[in-house]
């Protein structure tokens, strides 16, 4: 869910605030994120003879009900929220009986499940705000899009911010606690921008209000040099670019999502990420090249040691090696077919005019892999390497830094860690390269103590 908060002043730009289940969880300990409980309660729907989706509902609905029990205090809000869990519930329920009857789950109804869960812990937040004497309003976003889209281009994104403007601005001098259900999206929520809608929902409204920023509250400080759990002199970065996050991102950091920066970032919106434990911190701020919206600390300005060092678990390696009947241009585009044929996601690749290597995604499955092995197979020798990782090491201003590619790899010689792919790409801010998964945690942290534990003032 996420609610947008203003200052006091009407004249004052708008901050929007985007928080998940799980932070909003840390406060209202019953309605901690619910989004895997409703898919749950689909698939069960589904199941011959289950009645699972019906506790399921019986469950959240008792959770919330103890949430606003123990949080509201006024008994006419309390009557009021109670009503409208029930209903709500009511109407989750009597549509996976519906599910039931049809034996069928649309992805456009999975998306209808999530949203109500969504609508169940946003009717809480907003009775809570009430409750303390903040006038707020639930404004639930099942049905802004009153057009047709087919694809999700910049049209349909910039369509979604004038609703979201259109319907905040109705809310007048109201608190608005907005749902990250947006209405139906070409090809589906989940399956066209997966979980992390409820950000692009947040950026997205940061857009049409064009708002001062963008904050995104977890349960971390911010981006850090690496990960604080597994490195203990890991570092928050007060500053990061938005091709930094955006590699960081992709290599296994979580940081946010592509869609909600690439909107953010294109409307010149800085990015704060913040914790819902420590609101008092200033966390980190993806901060867009062009915008003066925000001034940044000088020493990020002129910081030439890599950013941050990262790992992306759960990697197998597929190796190709020409069978000569294959001319090295007929050779790789081969191989790409095929693996584009089956949906298959590259993260890493070398190659030279016999051989290829590449790093797969984590999201590759097993059935996926056979029949693409099946095609490549015709091509030439093909063996597969499985439990491996890949190191990622990002900084934009890497490329303006002689050696940091030698230091890498010098510091995985040293702890005694081979390399299967080495890659760097063209815009030089992330330099990665794939290790055995079992060496992962040692590669990382002696990475980082030899390139990142140094004085960060250090030019």
């Amino acid at each position: 869910m996420q609610a947008k908060l203003r200052e006091n002043s009407p004249h004052l730009p708008w901050i929007v605030q985007k928080y998940g289940g799980t932070s909003v969880g840390k406060f209202l300990n019953e309605i901690a994120e619910s989004i895997i409980p409703l898919l749950r309660a689909a698939e069960e729907a589904l199941t011959e003879g289950s009645i699972e989706h019906l506790n399921i509902v019986k469950e959240l609905r008792q959770d919330h009900l103890d949430a606003a029990r123990a949080y509201i205090k006024n008994s006419e809000i309390l009557s009021s929220v109670e009503a409208q869990l029930d209903e709500e519930c009511l109407k989750l329920k009597s549509f996976l009986e519906a599910a039931e009857i049809i034996d069928e789950i649309s992805p456009r109804s999975r998306d209808i499940i999530v949203g109500m869960g969504e609508r169940l812990s946003c009717t809480i937040i907003a009775a809570v705000l009430k409750d303390k004497g903040i006038d707020s309003q639930l404004v639930v976003l099942n049905n802004i899009i009153h057009r047709e889209f087919t694809t999700l281009d910049q049209s349909f994104y910039d369509y979604v911010a004038e609703r979201l403007k259109q319907v905040i601005d109705d809310c007048g001098d109201r608190v608005p606690v907005l749902t990250g259900f947006f209405g139906n999206v070409p090809g589906s929520l989940l399956n066209s921008i997966g979980r992390g809608y409820t950000d692009l929902c947040a950026a997205l409204a940061a857009v049409g209000l064009k708002s001062q920023e963008v904050q995104i509250w977890k349960e971390v400080d911010g981006i850090f040099t690496a990960d604080p759990r597994k490195v203990k002199t890991a570092r928050l970065l007060p500053v990061v670019t938005p091709e930094e996050a955006a590699e960081l991102t992709y290599y296994g950091s979580e940081v946010i999502h592509p869609f909600t920066m690439e909107q953010v970032i294109r409307a010149e919106i800085p990015i704060r990420i913040k914790n819902v434990e420590n609101p008092s911190g200033s966390g980190s701020v993806i901060f867009p090249d062009r915008a003066n919206k925000f001034i940044r600390p000088d020493k990020a300005l002129h910081l030439k040691r890599p950013a941050a060092v990262t790992v992306k678990d759960k990697i197998c390696v597929l190796n190709v090696q020409s069978n000569r009947k294959n001319v090295s241009h007929g050779f790789l585009a081969k191989i790409f077919t095929a693996l584009d044929e089956y949906n298959i996601i590259v993260d890493l690749i070398s190659t030279s005019q016999m051989h290829v290597s590449m790093a797969l995604s984590p999201d590759v499955t097993e059935e996926s892999l056979r029949k693409a092995l099946v095609d490549l197979e015709k091509l030439g020798t093909v063996d597969i390497i499985r439990d491996m990782a890949i190191i990622s090491l990002v900084g934009k201003q890497m490329r303006n830094t002689i050696g940091v590619a030698g230091e890498m790899f010098t510091s995985l010689a040293e702890a005694g860690i081979s390399i299967e792919i080495i890659s760097q790409g063209a815009s030089e801010i992330n330099i990665s390269c794939v290790v055995k998964e079992e060496h992962a945690l040692i590669a990382l942290r002696a990475i980082h103590q030899r390139l990142l534990d140094a004085d960060p003032n250090c030019v």
